[in-house]
């Protein structure tokens, strides 16, 4: 009996072999005589085509096959006399295993609008773009547990319930099993949360960094990689409500040591991409986004900036004064927008940025404050079409002044006792960032819109499959 063989290895392998194929159809063409059937399972942007001589097949099974059914091919591996593939299947037997109506499948031949796919997202995956964009994605999670893996970083799983905000923003889903309709109150006819599964509020995490920082500090270096939750009212081509994180924490790294693995890291990230998905990132490139292989490159060929914020607001400043417009003006202090950073990275040097040195109270109370009582040892990774697609910092590790930097935020002691331990016994020097894994994609497949690069997105109204 022939066993099945992936469409991929198939392309690659030698003519004059029986063959069985199995995969759904794409396009069925033909005249009279001959039917070609393109063929694909998945495993590769390629189609194989299938070539069908229509006197050998059941006129009634051959009208079954149409853009969407799932077939199995037997026949031979033939050397193709036409164009555009080395190997076609000459089909001997063709079974249908399940038929696709042509007129209600949603996936037509004509160009379909991403806006309209996102609503037929359980089928989405068929089209080229999003076998592309979802083969990219798997093979990039597999180069990050890969690079951290070589490097002997602990592979640490953080809770996805959480009564800590790592953020001290305050936008995060809640947990609850309470009876919606009959919550039970205290004494002051707030929500009672000690009748609640957990007994205290509970919210799905924003991050797994404070967790993060407990393994560092024991285990050295370690990495989170899993889902998180913002629940903020964020309606743009940047912002999920569920997105992935990448989080390494590192003992005895300061800033420097921080941002060299954050630029070594995404230069190995965009280089594996390269070397080992080119056929799915040059169908992106010739069908969407003709700068997509050269940025690529230029992110590995290139040596990153180091530019602190203080010296980048006054290059935008000095823009806004030979006449560039920015939509929100410059001013030390501000979180910069997107078009601020894209500035500097697209325009004024052409090359990914790493800004430091932010203003403290524009960033979180964990990152480790400078000298000069203004500003904390923040890193953010700037790049191309993105923006920011890497934070971190290097950790406040004065049990004192992350104490003092709680109160002035006034955040919860209780909450925060366990993580405050870290700096109570034995604490060191560490350092650690987030990498938002649809933002590397976004960056990585050229695609326009975070939507795009999640199988499922999850966005404000919505919450479909």
């Amino acid at each position: 009996m022939t066993a099945r063989k992936k469409v991929i290895d198939l392309l690659a392998s030698a003519p004059g072999q029986e063959v069985l194929a199995k995969g759904w159809v794409r396009t069925k063409r033909g005249n009279k005589e001959i039917a070609f059937i393109a063929l694909n399972d998945g495993s590769t942007i390629h189609n194989i085509q299938v070539v069908v001589d229509k006197t050998a097949i059941d006129p009634a099974l051959l009208a079954k096959i149409t853009t969407g059914a799932c077939i199995a091919v037997h026949g031979d591996l033939v050397e193709s006399p036409g164009s555009g593939q080395a190997v076609e299947i000459k089909a001997s037997e063709i079974e249908v295993y399940g038929e696709c109506d042509p007129v209600r499948y949603p996936l037509q031949k004509k160009d379909t609008s991403f806006e309209y796919l996102r609503t037929v997202a359980h089928l989405r995956p068929r089209t080229n773009t999003f076998g592309a964009v979802l083969r990219l994605r798997s093979q990039m999670a597999f180069a990050i547990h890969e690079y951290f893996h070589s490097k002997g970083f602990v592979y640490l799983n953080t809770p996805l319930i959480t009564a800590a905000d790592a953020e001290g923003a305050g936008n995060m889903f809640q947990v609850a099993t309470l009876d919606m309709n009959n919550i039970p109150r205290d004494k002051k006819g707030l929500p009672d949360y000690s009748k609640d599964f957990f007994g205290r509020r509970t919210s799905l995490t924003v991050s797994g960094q404070l967790e993060g920082e407990l393994g560092a500090t024991a285990l050295g270096e370690i990495y989170t990689f899993g889902p998180t939750f913002r629940a903020e009212n964020s309606n743009t081509p940047r912002h999920l409500a569920e997105f992935w994180m990448i989080e390494p924490e590192m003992a005895f790294y300061d800033i420097r040591d921080n941002m060299d693995l954050a630029e070594d890291f995404i230069k190995s990230l965009v280089k594996y991409a390269l070397d080992n998905c080119l056929d799915d990132v040059k169908f992106l490139n010739d069908r969407y986004d003709p700068e997509l292989l050269a940025r690529l490159q230029g992110v590995v060929d290139t040596e990153f900036v180091r530019l602190g914020y203080t010296e980048g607001i006054e290059i935008l400043k000095a823009a806004e004064a030979d006449g560039h417009k920015f939509e929100e003006s410059v001013s030390w202090g501000m979180d910069l927008q997107s078009e601020h950073e894209r500035f500097l990275v697209e325009q004024h040097f052409n090359k990914p940025v790493i800004l430091t040195d932010y203003p403290k109270d524009i960033k979180a109370f964990y990152m480790k404050q400078n000298d000069d009582g203004k500003t904390v040892r923040a890193m953010d990774v700037l790049f191309p079409k993105i923006g920011e697609i890497i934070g971190g910092s290097e950790r406040e590790a004065s049990y004192e002044k992350l104490q003092a930097r709680i109160d002035e935020l006034h955040m919860s002691h209780r909450t925060l006792e366990w993580y405050l331990d870290t700096r109570r016994f034995g604490t060191c020097p560490h350092s650690g960032f987030g990498l938002g894994f649809e933002r590397l994609l976004l960056f990585i497949t050229g695609m326009q819109n975070i939507r795009d690069v999640i199988p499922f997105p999850r966005t404000p109204k919505n919450a479909e499959f």
